[in-house]
């Protein structure tokens, strides 16, 4: 028997003109047992499908049965079998990990004499055992989402619906979170169905199902969906030049699909099986190498999605030269007894792409606000754009464009409004905000969202608003603060494209990601 099947689904949201179609005559089934992936661009319909399976939207029209029973009329018998993880989980961090363990073995009806083995499973199960007594808050984000997951299995489920779950979570964290994952299939046979952003946890499922503006463009395992795929994908090895200057030229050449940086190198997929036709010489060796889901994915929705940004406006010309524009030395910040960076130095040149990576926890973003003059140094210099950060903060943020880890724009204002605070912020004039506005809402494509709120965009829309408002005021140094977290492939690429262009024009950028595959960009 099948897990879960739905039947020409649809299910709309808004009247009139604000209607939107998130799935529109979606049929569909999910095997017992095993794991799905649910993958597809930001506003595919990913998280309502889930929320429906859950119980927790009803659709417009359509059927859905999950284990044996049809939803909504059955939804309170069904929502005792499953545990729904959605992308921003609910823990209270007040309380400390036993204390959220109680709280949801009372929500789930957990009786208390089977709590004390069932907490120390899932203590062992995510590691947390030395942590118990600590508050939620007081976590990382890798522990945070382990201890979402660990209050989703309290009650052992059936089924088991993850939106999201591994977002803004370092590589480790991920794999310790799959490993919990794997271990509640294969020893209890649960069923899993999860949405995920990221293409090489998919390529661990055993069946993929591929979303695009509310259509099942495609499902199979990943081998299926990569067969299709054969003879299209090259790398491009021993380049004379960076790969980040020959990828903008050899993106834009007659049948091909994608171009991304892949260690040293650069893949190249094609819309045939034909290797790509480089004029003249100096590109270095093209060889054949097997295709990837990732592959897949972009080759299924070039065709929607064909347009490449470029961003040649997009800051200001740096002043020619390759000099240290970042300097750190022996840079520290303690809060109270807790030390969050300890003695780091580095520097960054003029026009490069500078990568920070580590742990969630690691010190990454901490770095990076006193590097903006948000946070005080305990200890150590720095200086950005020849100006001494603990004497003058001022003056160095009027070169710092600043795009943090959490959407922090203005939710409640809409993207045209957003714009212009942040342009009169930065202390433009009415004519260089009316230029900058206009650059941003033709180069970021945001004209079309030009009254909705920021809270109401979708995710990659957010990324490009927030892109936008730092750049108001065309710095010389942008940071970006895990910028493409939970953004789909596309997007990424989209973003990448841009921030490359910015680095071509001579802008200086740090980046800390999780995506180990962006910070080959760096």
């Amino acid at each position: 028997m099948d897990a879960a099947a739905v039947s020409h689904l649809s299910k709309s949201f808004g009247k009139g003109k604000t209607a939107r179609q998130a799935l529109r005559d979606v049929s569909l089934t999910i095997p017992a047992g095993g794991i799905t992936a649910l993958i597809g661009p930001d506003g595919a319909g990913k998280t309502t499908l889930l929320r429906m399976l859950a119980g927790i939207l009803t659709p417009t029209s359509g059927e859905i049965r999950v284990l044996g029973h049809r939803l909504p009329r059955e939804a309170l018998a069904v929502q005792a079998r499953i545990g729904y993880m959605p992308q921003r989980f609910g823990l209270y961090e007040d309380l400390t990990v036993e204390e959220n363990f109680n709280l949801f073995a009372s929500l789930h009806g957990v009786p208390p004499e089977q709590r004390r083995e069932r907490f120390a499973e899932l203590l062992t199960l995510t590691a947390l055992g030395p942590f118990r007594t600590r508050r939620a808050g007081q976590l990382s984000g890798g522990m945070k989402q382990k201890l979402g997951l660990a209050c989703t299995l309290i009650q052992p489920p059936e089924l088991l619906l993850l939106d999201e779950a591994s977002v803004g979570v370092d590589p480790v964290s991920r794999r310790e979170l799959w490993s919990i994952i794997r271990r509640q299939v294969a020893d209890r046979q649960v069923t899993v169905l999860l949405s995920t952003a990221y293409m090489d946890e998919a390529e661990r499922c055993d069946r993929v199902i591929l979303l695009h503006e509310g259509d099942v463009l495609a499902q199979g395992s990943a081998a299926q969906l990569t067969v299709p795929l054969a003879g299209h994908a090259f790398l491009l090895e021993d380049m004379p030049a960076s790969p980040r200057s020959l990828q903008s030229r050899i993106a834009q050449m007659p049948g091909v699909v994608d171009t991304v940086i892949q260690g040293d190198g650069l893949r190249i997929v094609m819309q045939q099986p034909a290797p790509p036709v480089l004029p003249g010489s100096g590109y270095g060796t093209l060889k054949a190498v097997p295709a990837r889901l990732e592959d897949a994915f972009v080759s299924l929705l070039f065709h929607r999605s064909a347009h490449r940004p470029a961003m040649a406006a997009g800051a200001r010309q740096a002043a020619p030269g390759d000099g240290v524009v970042v300097e750190v030395n022996g840079l520290s910040r303690n809060f109270g007894a807790f030390a969050a960076v300890k003695h780091v130095s580095f520097s960054v040149r003029r026009g490069e792409i500078f990568g920070l990576l580590g742990a969630n926890g690691a010190g990454k973003s901490t770095t990076f606000r006193m590097l903006c003059g948000l946070l005080p140094a305990t200890s150590g210099t720095l200086r950005v754009a020849g100006v001494d950060l603990r004497t003058a903060p001022a003056a160095a943020r009027a070169h710092i464009g600043y795009v943090s880890q959490k959407f922090s724009l203005y939710g409640s204002l809409s993207v045209q409004q957003n714009l212009s605070f942040f342009s009169a912020a930065y202390g433009l004039d009415h004519r260089q905000r009316r230029v900058r506005i206009d650059w941003a809402l033709e180069e970021l494509e945001l004209r079309d969202y030009l009254t909705t709120n920021a809270g109401n965009l979708p995710l990659g829309y957010k990324q490009r608003l927030a892109l936008a408002c730092a750049l108001m005021h065309e710095p010389s140094i942008l940071f970006l603060d895990e910028p493409t977290s939970g953004v789909d492939p596309l997007a990424r690429r989209e973003f990448w494209i841009r921030v490359n262009a910015l680095a071509e024009a001579g802008t200086t950028c740090l980046v800390t990601t999780h995506f180990m595959d962006e910070a080959e960009y760096c």
